[in-house]
C-alpha cells in the first residue's frame, strides 16, 4: 500500500480524500499531506499549512505527523459520510449552495455574498431536538454548524475554541431571530465573538442524536449532501479521536 496521499486542491478535495482514506484499516491508513488550492482551504489551515502552495509542498516532505479527528454522520436514509472540518446545517448549508452560483468569484468572498442572499432568500428555522453525550434540548433553528475544525467559508471563525485534535466536537447554532439580527451577526462570526450573543448556542460533544420536523439543508466540509427538494430529518454525528494522521 501507499505510505503517503497528498490532496492538492480545496476541502472538497480533502473531504473526498479523507473519505477514502477512512475505508482503510486504521493500521494500513496511508498518511495525508495537503497543498492547498481551493476556495476556502480551511482543513489546511486548522493543521498548521502555509497557504502557499509551493512552501506547502515543502511541508508535506519535510514535516512532522500528527494525528487528526474525523467526524462521521449517518442520516435516516443509512447514507454515512466523514468529514474533517465542518458539518452545516439550515441557513450555512443554504449558504453553500448558493455560493455555487458565483463562478466569477472566488475565496472569502463567494461565501460573503452568498450569506447576504441566504439571509434575504432562506430564514427557515426548523425544530431540532438534539441530544448527545452532554446535554439535550429542543429549539427552533436557523443554523447549526458542526465542527471539527474552527474556522469556514474562508474565515468564518463558526467555532473558534475548535482543534482539529481535540477529540471532540463543537457546535455553534443560531435560534429563530430577525433578519437584522443575523446580519448584526455575520460580522460576529467573522470575528468569533458570536458566542457573547442569547441567540447563539454552543457547546461540545463526542455523540449527538438530531431529529427535525421538516427537511434539512446540510453540507459536509462545504460539498452538497441534502439540497433543496431532498428529504433529510434525522441525523447521527460521532467523532473518531486521531483517526487520520497529517504531515504539516
Amino acid at each position: 500500500g501507499y505510505e503517503l496521499v497528498i490532496a492538492v486542491g480545496g476541502d472538497g478535495t480533502v473531504h473526498e480524500i479523507i473519505n477514502g482514506l477512512m475505508q482503510v484499516p486504521p493500521e494500513q491508513r496511508p498518511k495525508l499531506g495537503v497543498v492547498p488550492l481551493g476556495s476556502g482551504n480551511d482543513f489546511s489551515h486548522a493543521i498548521g499549512m502555509d497557504p502557499r502552495p509551493a512552501f506547502a509542498l515543502r511541508q508535506v516532505f519535510t514535516g512532522q505527523p500528527k494525528r487528526v479527528d474525523v467526524g462521521r454522520l449517518l442520516d435516516g436514509h443509512g447514507r454515512q459520510e466523514y468529514f474533517n472540518n465542518t458539518l452545516g446545517i439550515g441557513f450555512d448549508a443554504a449558504v453553500t449552495i448558493r455560493s455555487r452560483n458565483f463562478a466569477m468569484v472566488r475565496g472569502f468572498l463567494i461565501y460573503f455574498i452568498a450569506v447576504l442572499q441566504t439571509i434575504i432568500l432562506n430564514h427557515d428555522a426548523p425544530r431540532m431536538q438534539v441530544a448527545t453525550d452532554r446535554e439535550t434540548w429542543d429549539e427552533e433553528m436557523l443554523m447549526l454548524v458542526l465542527c471539527n475544525g474552527g474556522r469556514e467559508g474562508g474565515g468564518f471563525l463558526v467555532a473558534p475554541d475548535a482543534r482539529i485534535d481535540d477529540e471532540v466536537l463543537h457546535y455553534a447554532g443560531v435560534r429563530r431571530v430577525s433578519r437584522p439580527m443575523m446580519i448584526r451577526l455575520v460580522p460576529e462570526v467573522m470575528r468569533g465573538t458570536h458566542g457573547n450573543f442569547s441567540q447563539v448556542r454552543m457547546g461540545q460533544f463526542t455523540r449527538m442524536s438530531l431529529q427535525a420536523d421538516r427537511p434539512l439543508y446540510i453540507h459536509i466540509d462545504g460539498e452538497i449532501f441534502a439540497g433543496f427538494g431532498v428529504d433529510v430529518r434525522k441525523l447521527d454525528i460521532e467523532i473518531f479521536p486521531g483517526a487520520i494522521e497529517v504531515i504539516r
